[in-house]
């Protein structure tokens, strides 16, 4: 193919981290873009100069044959809908995160993928960040041995973002699936995607989204309104063990009376991996305990974060590599949310 056309299905604030990324490369053409909100189409379009503008997917599709693949930017309860009409249109797909509302959305996905013959890859963006493949090289090399700990943590403190963030029925949850999906993810692909077995986990909704506080300096979606519905939980602990014995301790948040803090470590028997700053590794040399942080700065194979995972998938398209973010890991870290949620529920522990 000459250039990789691309149609982005939801033209909303994650879409302009997707579209600046495609339009780096130049074997790409954002060829196309749809939302059900015409305002926010007309205006991302008009921003990146899309001219192929649609309010309804199905119409897009069948207009233009001629595309190659779709990106899902929409809320979450769609991500599964929109991402099996493009599938089934012949379409390689790119997904946000979280995959789906749920489990069983995800595998209808991957069903779907399988069926047309075509990729599917989830955004689980972090693993394309510079701090991940050094991390990774690290592990990879033998350098921390077997990993049986991690803490997975992002922690906000100033209250929902508004929008649809904050409605469960369009988002399926607060920070346990819009934040602790990243950490949930990032630290089991570290660990070596050992599949979950159980989870216990608490959650609370006791500060709801706090719209009085005068020095609320969080990130906000350009729709928010004071009046947004907020359902969801603000705070959650889980406790994630996997087949190989390892455990994942996660802790996130929208409200909470602490410090924001996006806490990322890794225990293995040889040393352990802080990625919260950089990326520092712990360990023993010389019959002396040691600590010494690795320079990311001057990376040689540094690269936004955005723009490696976008490349990526283009790359994925093209030569047909590997994908390293497979519908299959989105299965599984679903599972674990929907665990999470369905344990926080009951007060017990939930077998996968």
């Amino acid at each position: 193919m000459d250039k990789v056309k691309i149609a982005l299905i939801g033209a909303g604030n994650i879409s302009h981290a997707h579209i600046q990324s495609y339009r780096k490369m130049e074997n790409v053409e954002v060829y196309a873009i749809c939302d059900i909100n015409e305002q926010r189409l007309n205006e991302t379009a008009d921003e990146y100069g899309i001219t192929r503008r649609y309010t309804d997917v199905d119409t897009m599709l069948a207009d233009l044959p001629e595309l190659d693949a779709a990106d899902v930017c929409v809320w979450n309860c769609n991500h599964a809908e929109c991402a099996i009409k493009a599938l089934n249109a012949g379409l390689h797909v790119m997904c946000e995160k979280p995959m789906a509302y749920n489990a069983q959305q995800a595998v209808a996905m991957q069903e779907a993928a399988e069926k047309n013959g075509k990729l599917l890859m989830i955004g689980f963006v972090l693993r394309f960040s510079d701090e991940a493949k050094i991390a990774k090289d690290f592990i990879d090399k033998g350098y921390i041995g077997d990993i049986y700990y991690s803490k997975a943590q992002y922690i906000r403190r100033h209250g929902n973002p508004g929008g649809w963030f904050g409605d469960k029925s369009r988002s399926g949850g607060g920070p346990v699936i819009d934040l602790g999906v990243h950490v949930i993810d990032l630290t089991r692909y570290l660990m070596g995607n050992p599949k979950p077995v159980s989870v216990y986990a608490a959650s609370y909704d006791k500060l709801g989204n706090r719209p009085h506080l005068k020095n609320n300096v969080g990130w906000i979606p350009r729709d928010a309104k004071p009046d947004d519905p907020c359902d969801v939980e603000d705070f959650a602990v889980a406790l994630i063990r996997y087949d190989n014995g390892a455990v994942t301790q996660l802790e996130t948040s929208y409200s909470l009376h602490g410090e924001g803090a996006g806490n990322k470590v890794l225990y293995g028997t040889k040393g352990g991996l802080d990625l919260s700053n950089g990326v520092k590794i712990y360990g023993e040399y010389n019959d002396f305990l040691t600590d010494f942080n690795v320079y990311t700065s001057n990376y040689k194979e540094s690269q936004e974060m955005f723009a490696a995972e976008m490349a990526h998938f283009v790359d994925c398209i093209v030569n047909g590599t590997e994908c390293r973010a497979k519908a299959e890991d989105g299965i599984e870290v679903m599972k674990i949310l929907d665990a999470i949620y369905l344990s926080a529920k009951t007060g017990h522990e939930v077998i996968l």
